[in-house]
């Protein structure tokens, strides 16, 4: 599988959606507040990041930071009252 990150891309124009498409997998696309959510491979990443800040409808480009945030909470107990009441099918 290939490791890929997600970027925030804030724009001027809807018109210009088109554009971003062609460099990797749109997911989101906001009308309202003008920002596009676009998945691209992870070692791509800074070429892609300059084009984007190349075009000249593009405000503002944001990388996601879920890759780097751990997600394995050994800390958490589970509720013992709730452990019980689903042993007794309730």
């Amino acid at each position: 599988m290939v490791e890929r990150q997600g970027i925030v891309v804030w724009f001027q124009h809807m018109k210009n959606v088109r554009q971003l498409k062609k460099h990797g997998h749109l997911i989101h696309v906001s009308k309202k507040h003008r920002y596009a959510i676009i998945y691209v491979n992870r070692e791509d990443i800074d070429s892609i990041e300059k084009k984007f800040n190349q075009f000249a409808f593009v405000s503002k480009v944001e990388r996601s930071q879920k890759p780097f945030i751990p997600t394995n909470y050994e800390n958490a107990k589970p509720d013992k009252a709730k452990q019980y009441d689903y042993k007794m099918g309730i």
